[in-house]
């Protein structure tokens, strides 16, 4: 099974900004949607942005107009672009496929806010 790995998450202020990445090993990953999950503590894991096979993008409103999903096919890499952060981005981050099957989860990478 697919082993993801996600790398990028760190420490910021309100209102910085960190790039995550995730690495997708194996073969596919270009004809297949990706995306970015989260979970905050004491929460469930939610979708904050997802891009299609050809490019196409959606956001959850909670992100939309701060975060940029954007994927490299040849490096089987997809990114996530986050600005303006807020406290309440505070989660660890996950991606993954859009559709099953879904790969095994990663670790995820830890984004802490800080006000």
């Amino acid at each position: 099974q697919v082993q993801l790995v996600e790398s990028g998450g760190g420490l910021v202020q309100t209102g910085g900004s960190l790039r995550l990445s995730c690495i997708v090993p194996g073969s596919g990953f270009s004809v297949r949607a990706m995306a970015w999950y989260r979970q905050a503590p004491g929460k469930g894991r939610e979708q904050v942005a997802r891009i299609s096979f050809t490019g196409d993008t959606n956001y959850a409103d909670s992100v939309k107009g701060r975060f940029t999903i954007s994927r490299d096919n040849p490096k089987n890499t997809v990114y996530l672009q986050m600005d303006s952060l807020k406290p309440e981005d505070t989660a660890v981050y996950y991606c993954n496929f859009v559709l099953p099957p879904l790969a095994r989860w990663g670790q995820g990478t830890q984004v802490t806010v800080s006000s």
